[in-house]
């Protein structure tokens, strides 16, 4: 029996401790947030055991999950891998780069697991691609939300877009050549909306626009590849497959049709892949059980983590620098 500890229980917080109740092996032992009515709320709708000392329910417990926010990620993780405790914090999963690194660092020398919680990788409509050849050569992301005060205390870099960050980092294997920003701060003191063109060394390009500030809600990635294009809604879960039929995809297309081009008549094969029921949070954390039970690393490592947020943050940083120049 897997004993977890929670640390945070605002909004997500919340849908972590419901997601833990319905996973096998596992128990929650308590939780730590410093808040009187937030915790007051949780003991009464769960009743879970609230420590008011976050490095009392550390020594009781096998694994920490911290939801805290952002600024809290450090400190609350450090204590755990301190004190030989497997560890699932949500994105991003430091403040600094710096706070990063020394997170990697006594992962490794604590050999404890480590995940990060980059959800998008278990929704089903990008789960529903895992038997797809994946190789993009350009890549479209519109990822907007409206306006809300949670999570704000950073950019829609480290907010929203690492999600999609994250993602491309998985699917591309290549290491980038330039990356190309802008964005502006509207509702709050960080880029609220942003455009950022990052290009890879194998000749793809990906272009994300990610904005806190949009009167309806986007999560959607078109991926375009030699003879096919590819189309994930985060959001309303669905994938498409376009691709020029070449006998193997025909038993799996919805239809298909036949097109005149200059190198001939062409058999254009849509599929609409099966989407499976997946909660991604209960998802994400089973697999966080299933890597500390199996001894295996976990599907989305300290290592994922850290090359999201790296990017993320040279992002931050050609949008300061490009402020900087038209001021």
């Amino acid at each position: 029996m897997l004993k977890v500890g929670i640390f945070g229980v605002g909004h997500l917080g919340k849908f972590h401790i419901g997601n833990w109740q319905k996973i096998a092996d596992t128990e929650i032992v308590g939780f730590y947030d410093p808040n009187d009515a937030m915790s007051a709320e949780v003991e009464k709708k769960f009743g879970l055991k609230r420590y008011l000392v976050a490095e009392e329910l550390m020594k009781i417990i096998d694994a920490a999950d911290v939801v805290a926010p952002t600024t809290y990620h450090h400190e609350l993780c450090t204590l755990a891998i301190r004190n030989g405790k497997h560890v699932f914090v949500e994105k991003p999963m430091a403040d600094t780069i710096e706070q990063a690194k020394e997170m990697m660092q006594l992962v490794k020398e604590a050999n404890v697991k480590f995940q990060v919680g980059h959800v998008e990788r278990f929704n089903p409509a990008f789960l529903a691609l895992d038997t797809s050849q994946l190789n993009p050569m350009f890549i479209e992301v519109h990822r907007l939300a409206q306006f809300n005060p949670r999570g704000t205390e950073v950019s829609v870099i480290l907010d929203l877009m690492i999600h999609d960050i994250d993602i491309i980092l998985h699917i591309v294997k290549s290491n980038i050549k330039n990356i190309y920003a802008s964005g502006v701060a509207v509702m709050t003191e960080t880029p609220d909306i942003a455009n950022v063109r990052i290009e890879f060394n194998n000749g793809c390009v990906a272009n994300l626009t990610s904005s806190r500030i949009s009167m309806k809600k986007m999560r959607k990635m078109r991926l375009f590849q030699k003879d096919a294009y590819i189309g994930i809604d985060f959001l309303d879960k669905k994938t498409e497959i376009i691709k020029l039929d070449k006998n193997e995809s025909a038993e799996k297309a919805a239809f298909t049709f036949d097109i005149e081009t200059p190198q001939g008549n062409k058999t254009i094969a849509i599929e609409n892949p099966n989407i499976k029921d997946v909660n991604a949070i209960e998802a994400e954390l089973t697999a966080f059980r299933d890597a500390i039970a199996n001894n295996t690393r976990p599907p989305v490592n300290e290592l994922d983590g850290f090359m999201a947020m790296e990017v993320a943050h040279e992002i931050l940083t050609k949008i300061h620098s490009n402020a900087l120049n038209q001021s």
